[in-house]
């Protein structure tokens, strides 16, 4: 099983392109800095992990993902692999997006608002003035 549940902050905004071709997909690209929950002296507060997000899920980061907000990611990890000029190999380990979460509070939150739901999706606006009382159960 190759599945990765991380929650970080981004590093930087996702930096999006697009794929050549008839129908173009989004490719976006971001850095999540994920605290470590124990480290030992001298050993970095945070790791950070590359995320690549495609198609609608990449048009999503582009909207709505902004630096500095806390998100969270589900996906599974991949290794690319490739030879330089120079013959030299290099390694790549990053998480394919699958899913991505706002994890900042609407009130630290200063990105766009995203839609809840497509029109008949199941979900209604949240009135924020409605009182526990006035709530039917």
């Amino acid at each position: 099983m190759n599945k990765a549940i991380l929650m970080g902050r981004l590093v930087s905004d996702p930096e999006v392109r697009y794929s050549q071709g008839a129908q173009p997909v989004a490719v976006a690209r971001y850095t999540l800095a994920v605290n470590r929950k124990y480290k030992r002296q001298g050993d970095p507060d945070a790791d950070f992990i590359k995320c690549i997000a495609f198609g609608k899920g990449g048009e999503f980061a582009e909207k709505y993902l902004k630096k500095g907000q806390q998100i969270s990611v589900i996906g599974r990890i991949q290794v690319r692999s490739w030879d330089d000029n120079d013959g030299k190999k290099h390694w790549s380990t990053e998480v394919v997006v699958e899913e991505q979460y706002f994890a900042d509070s609407k009130k630290d939150n200063n990105a766009p608002a995203a839609p809840a739901a497509a029109p008949g999706g199941g979900f209604y606006p949240v009135d924020e003035s409605v009182e526990d009382g006035d709530l039917p159960f």
